[in-house]
């Protein structure tokens, strides 16, 4: 995390679109803050909140997260900015890694720290490694079942609106892949966990699962994103950090160049960038074999992202301006 001086959805893993915000402006104004910005979230606020932060902070109307956290959870929450909203559709749905904790004892309706105790509290007695041997079936490829209260439709509404009427709540099993899950340590009713989940996969299920495994009922009772796909904790800014940087707020964005890095780089003359930005096809100096390119103007501005036809010769997908 930088201190700098100088995917109500998902909850935490399960957000099933990865992109959410504002739309593009119609027209690009020449003040635009354009980019994509890394937050460390904090705790208690929502994703949607945290977006308007950044509205605020910046000035910039059209901003966008990819992917969300619930408000208990904090950590790495990526967020395009201004003509950067476009570049969305081309961030895959991406495995996420987490630090958390799970308390034994009880589960809740919503499988975390803000939900109902389903059952009364107990004082569990279990040793480490006893958790841990009880963690071995959750990794790999395992099929989940999707909380009560997520964000997964049903009939076209969520499913938590339905739960929180009252009403029967019918979820399928989704297959996902769990990378890592160690149990770290065990502090009374409260153990340490490290996760890496595919995009679809709820860490609440996982620790209700192991306290129903466990036969003393868990939920989740903190939760820190670590990674994002390729964006890290050390590349986000608090939101104080970006309080502070005022009018130099800019300098928090990460490098064009940097973002998407499956897609090589290449610089275009002028007349590949004018056939470029007028949406046409142009040749480009790329000696790779590579399906996709970034389209820069120098070393900092990010033109198009444009697709291979044939050699050299290539066609925009979305063009930056």
């Amino acid at each position: 995390m930088r201190n700098f001086s100088p995917w109500f959805a998902s909850r935490e893993a399960g957000r099933s679109s990865w992109f959410r915000g504002t739309r593009p402006a119609k027209t690009d104004r020449l003040d635009r803050v354009n980019g994509l910005l890394v937050v460390d979230k904090p705790n208690g606020m929502t994703s949607h909140d945290v977006v308007s932060r950044v509205r605020r902070l910046t000035g910039e109307q059209s901003v966008g997260h990819l992917g969300t956290l619930d408000p208990m959870a904090t950590g790495v929450l990526p967020l395009l900015l201004g003509k950067y909203t476009r570049l969305a559709q081309f961030f895959s749905m991406a495995d996420k890694t987490y630090t958390g904790t799970i308390r034994f004892g009880f589960a809740t309706d919503t499988y975390d720290a803000e939900g109902l105790p389903q059952q009364p509290v107990t004082e569990p007695s279990m040793t480490l490694d006893q958790v841990r041997r009880a963690a071995e079936p959750f990794r790999g490829e395992i099929e989940q079942m999707p909380p009560a209260f997520s964000a997964k439709k049903i009939g076209g509404k969520p499913a938590y609106k339905l739960a929180r009427e009252g009403k029967p709540v019918e979820l399928k099993p989704k297959l996902i892949h769990i990378h890592e899950f160690s149990i770290e340590d065990l502090s009374g009713d409260t153990a340490n966990f490290k996760m890496k989940v595919s995009a679809g996969g709820y860490v609440r299920s996982v620790a209700h699962e192991l306290g129903q495994a466990l036969g003393c009922g868990a939920h989740l009772s903190s939760l820190r994103r670590t990674n994002a796909g390729v964006f890290k904790l050390d590349q986000a800014f608090t939101l104080e950090a970006l309080s502070e940087l005022g009018p130099e707020i800019e300098r928090s964005l990460l490098h064009a160049r940097t973002l998407l890095p499956e897609m090589p780089c290449v610089t275009g003359d002028a007349v590949a960038l004018g056939k470029m930005r007028n949406g046409g096809q142009a040749n480009l100096a790329e000696f790779s074999d590579a399906g996709m390119v970034k389209v820069f103007a120098g070393q900092k501005e990010l033109v198009a992202v444009a697709k291979r036809v044939a050699g050299t010769l290539f066609q925009p997908l979305m063009v930056l301006g």
